[in-house]
């Protein structure tokens, strides 16, 4: 089994990614998925999650209203929309099949102007 992230990069205050995360070697469709967050001497945190269908999601208070998760189960994918971000949105992103310790290499954010 393994995760994928793509997507990160720079990028100046208010602006926007889409993160990307790519599954493969389980059956994606049947796991909750998660999105994750780890700043320079901070630990790991949540930031969002999506039911295996997508018709459920939660958010961390501090991305509420920015960011969105979703999923396209026909590609074994999982999303992250990032709008109006913040410098202290700076991280390596991180997606996670939950319940489990599998977890993709990372993609870093930063955002700076």
């Amino acid at each position: 089994a393994q995760l994928v992230e793509s997507g990160g990069g720079l990028v100046q205050p208010g602006g926007s990614l889409k993160l990307s995360c790519a599954a493969s070697g389980f059956t994606f469709r049947s796991y909750v998925m998660r999105w994750y967050r780890q700043a320079p001497g901070k630990e790991r945190e949540v930031v969002a999650g999506i039911s295996t269908i997508g018709g459920s999601t939660d958010y961390a208070d501090s991305v509420k209203g920015r960011f969105t998760i979703s999923r396209d189960n026909a590609k074994n994918t999982v999303y992250l929309q990032m709008n109006n971000l913040k410098p202290e949105d700076t991280a390596v992103y991180y997606c996670n099949r939950a319940g489990s310790t599998l977890w993709g290499q990372g993609t870093q954010v930063t955002v700076s102007s």
